[in-house]
């Protein structure tokens, strides 16, 4: 139990968890509307996006080359980290609901947290673990200021604002967790 522990606090996973909470619930606060709306799903993405992106520093250790030379196989627990943190950052925002009003369908929350942190991972296999966040806020970004989806391309580019049961959404979010997750179990961060 003590190694879990290290790893975690070397991981930086307890700012994390700090910054997850914080930040959703400031979104629940601000976009509390008291159901006078219909669903809008920018403000559950805005959660799952801030969450994704708070524990996204936790992909790269202190020292990539004690990391890289470990006598323990580190693909196994990398693809875990990534798959506990999309679980983290689902929990948030379920957690945030409990509270409150929903936010969002169950569906559409493990969607895009598996999604999202697909893209951390991504991030952070190319270009480091403390620059992991900026392929979710990017897309992220994009998403919020793309025209409406009308075909299937831009349906995949604003994956994570569709609808849950939307094939192209769901789609999109598997192969992002997919490659994500393997490029970052078996690669590592990017130094």
């Amino acid at each position: 139990m003590r190694w879990l522990m290290l790893y975690a606090r070397s991981r930086q996973v307890p700012a994390s968890l700090a910054a997850v909470m914080l930040s959703a619930m400031a979104v629940w606060a601000l976009a509390r509307d008291g159901g006078r709306e219909p669903w809008d799903p920018r403000p559950p993405v805005l959660v799952l996006a801030a969450a994704a992106m708070a524990v996204s520093i936790g992909l790269s250790g202190q020292d990539l080359a004690l990391d890289r030379t470990a006598a323990l196989r580190w693909a196994p627990r990398r693809a875990a980290h990534v798959l506990l943190s999309s679980g983290i950052v689902a929990t948030a925002v379920l957690a945030v609901q409990a509270v409150g009003e929903d936010m969002a369908t169950i569906a559409f929350v493990v969607r895009d947290s598996a999604g999202l942190m697909g893209l951390v991972a991504l991030g952070a296999a190319l270009s480091g673990g403390q620059f992991g966040w900026t392929l979710p806020f990017a897309w992220l970004a994009f998403s919020f200021f793309a025209p409406p989806a009308t075909g299937v391309p831009m349906q995949v580019a604003t994956w994570m604002l569709l609808p849950p049961g939307t094939a192209a959404g769901t789609w999109t979010a598997l192969v992002l967790t997919v490659a994500g997750t393997t490029a970052y179990a078996f690669a590592g961060p990017r130094r």
